[in-house]
């Protein structure tokens, strides 16, 4: 057992969880005065009940045994026969992973913000757990598409494009918001969120190397330089389209080059990240606004940014991915000698990923629509979702 790498990996544990109220302060910011504490708690309320359920069976089906191909069994129910003197390690692994489980369902919450009763996402929230993230998480790492061939570094299909394409089906359920959107009701929230989210992600990603190693040292470069390259090209697209770069824009393409180096970011090096970078940050920025184009109502663009963001970083491994520099056994990219069987593989892992969350996601949402109900009412859509739902605000007067 190495000490060292241990702590690297209980530290990046931290690191994720904090990544959590980052989360939720970046949709609050976007979010309207009236609904931020809604918002707040639809993000913390994940990380109340999802580590509940990985370690009661969440990990065992997703992971034990490894190598199974759809779906795990109930070998490590409540993390049965792990011991901290023989698998400290494994703990320190099992508590790692349990935080991005936790993350994924919080990233939905944007886009059905300002409209959706707390009590169906209460529910929602476990079950898509269960149904839809347990077993694309298994899918990918150890199951039938990792053995296959794809790749995913740290979640860019597993947690992006899972959550992203789920966003979707959520909103096509639940059906537009009856005011019109507005402004981000706190611009500096905004942007305290997305610092926390960039702080964070630096254990998101060269934590998964699950080692304080060389991958983990290019993955934490890869994760710096991703964000920039993003931020930049967003405000760049900005200032030319519309004569001026925002702080929105800036927040917007930097958790974009986040989301889209996160598949990439332990297998691609030198000018990469930089690259995919630039190409997301300028693709995101402009499928934000494809939501006004076909008429789904993604609140705060969790289908632009993260589904459309995932994406786009897992396809862009078939071109970068580098074995060579890391002494990797993946396959090489386009660029770097390879032909078209990883962009293959790639393709194909999203593809099963998009159409099993889309369609899961779909019938849970109209399973809760039938029974309970999963909008608010108009006049608590009207005069805000922090009082009727949580009997609170956040400040006096919000509008």
């Amino acid at each position: 057992m190495d000490s060292g790498n241990m702590a690297w990996v209980l530290i990046s544990a931290a690191l994720v969880l904090f990544m959590i109220p980052g989360l939720a302060f970046f949709y609050g910011g976007m979010d309207r005065s009236r609904n931020v504490l809604n918002m707040l708690m639809m993000n913390f309320y994940c990380v109340l009940i999802i580590p509940i359920l990985w370690v009661v069976v969440g990990y065992s089906l997703a992971q034990t045994p490894f190598d199974n191909s759809f779906i795990g069994g109930f070998d490590s129910f409540f993390l049965k026969d792990i011991t901290a003197a023989g698998d400290g390690m494994s703990l320190a692994t099992i508590a790692f992973l349990g935080m991005f489980a936790a993350i994924t369902p919080a990233l939905i919450s944007g886009a059905v913000a300002d409209r959706m009763k707390f009590s169906a996402w209460a529910i929602f929230v476990p079950i898509w757990f269960l149904l839809v993230y347990v077993p694309i998480f298994k899918w990918v790492y150890g199951g039938w598409l990792g053995q296959r061939g794809s790749i995913d570094f740290a979640g860019g299909t597993a947690i992006h494009v899972n959550a992203g394409i789920a966003a979707l089906a959520a909103v096509m359920v639940l059906g537009k918001r009856r005011t019109s959107p507005t402004p981000p009701h706190s611009m500096p929230l905004v942007m305290i969120g997305t610092g926390i989210l960039w702080f964070g992600w630096f254990g998101f990603n060269a934590g998964s190397a699950l080692a304080a190693n060389g991958q983990a040292a290019q993955a934490f470069m890869n994760t710096f330089l991703a964000g920039a390259a993003a931020g930049l090209a967003w405000i760049l697209i900005e200032w030319m389209r519309d004569g001026h770069p925002t702080n929105l824009g800036a927040a917007s393409g930097i958790v974009a080059g986040l989301v889209a180096i996160t598949p990439a970011a332990g297998y691609v090096s030198g000018p990469a990240p930089i690259l995919i970078g630039l190409i997301a940050g300028a693709i995101c920025c402009y499928a934000v606004r494809l939501k006004n184009k076909f008429g789904y109502d993604d609140a705060l663009d969790v289908v632009g940014v993260h589904f459309v963001g995932g994406l786009v970083g897992s396809l862009l491994i078939g071109f970068f991915a580098n074995p060579t520099f890391f002494e990797g056994s993946f396959d090489e990219g386009i660029f770097y000698g390879g032909g078209a069987g990883l962009l293959v593989e790639q393709a194909i892992a999203n593809g099963a990923a998009i159409v099993w969350s889309f369609v899961l996601t779909y019938i849970i949402m109209m399973a809760l629509k039938k029974t309970i109900g999963v909008r608010v009412s108009p006049e608590t859509e009207s005069t805000g979702l922090d009082l009727a739902e949580h009997g609170e605000t956040a400040y006096h007067g919000a509008q």
